[in-house]
């Protein structure tokens, strides 16, 4: 399994995922053309993608999804109830209906229900001859009954949005703020360093901490929180950024 962040941010998320034969986007946040340019870096075109996921309806999660369906024949993965909030863009015939578990060739895919301001929205869990993939990011909170099924697993793609007094002290409108930390936010450094301690292995290779506020958060305080909840563990650690791509992590 190999799994490199293309860009992670307010202005755009997209992942690629690597399983021997199968390759897998999750989101396409950015325009299309950004997305085919990334791809070139990766000895990639968009002949070579098996399937789309799509995590929710935001824009900074689905900007370049329009001429995505134009351009390709991909099929975009979705569950059925998100896509009331998609059918102006992606015609029915386009989507894979997906269930709470479901698989692409020997890829095995379980959804892990999150909490967001939007109608529905899903993280992912991806399984690959025994190694397995947790990503998962625009969430207010992690339900206790997936925080069981997340442990122990070899990487974790998680959401470190913002640092609680940065967003409190911050520009943004009281409302905003108000939304940003409520359970249908987004989840803080903090938060999701007691995660990290709680989920993570001897078995976890890998942490990217994904989807940073510009505003409300800084690199350095993002890992240093979590750095913190893992030190004692021998996983690396490392950021995901808007404008530049993670190293390629293999496991």
């Amino acid at each position: 399994m190999k799994v490199k962040v293309l860009a992670s941010g307010s202005r755009g998320n997209v992942s690629l995922i690597t399983c021997g034969e199968i390759n897998i986007l999750i989101d396409i946040g950015l325009s299309c053309l950004k997305v085919q340019r990334h791809l070139e870096k990766n000895y990639l075109t968009f002949n070579d993608i098996n399937a789309l996921f799509i995590s929710h309806s935001h824009s900074d999660h689905i900007k370049g999804l329009e001429t995505f369906i134009k351009k390709t024949e991909i099929k975009v993965y979705i569950p059925k109830k998100m896509y009331h909030e998609l059918s102006h863009i992606v015609p029915v015939g386009r989507c894979v209906f997906i269930e709470d578990q479901f698989k692409i060739g020997q890829v095995e895919v379980e959804l892990v229900h999150t909490s967001h301001d939007t109608a529905f929205s899903v993280g992912y869990m991806i399984d690959y001859q025994g190694k397995t993939l947790v990503h998962v990011t625009d969430t207010g909170y992690i339900n206790r009954k997936y925080l069981k099924k997340m442990e122990d697993k070899n990487i974790y793609v998680i959401e470190s949005n913002h640092d609680e007094t940065m967003l409190m002290d911050g520009p943004y409108p009281r409302f905003l703020k108000e939304r940003v930390i409520s359970d249908r936010g987004h989840l803080s450094n903090k938060t999701t360093a007691s995660y990290l301690k709680k989920l993570t292995t001897a078995n976890t290779k890998y942490v990217i901490l994904a989807h940073l506020s510009e505003k409300n958060n800084t690199q350095e305080l993002a890992y240093q929180e979590s750095y913190e909840a893992i030190k004692d563990k021998n996983i690396k650690l490392c950021i995901a950024k808007q404008d530049e791509e993670t190293e390629l992590i293999e496991v």
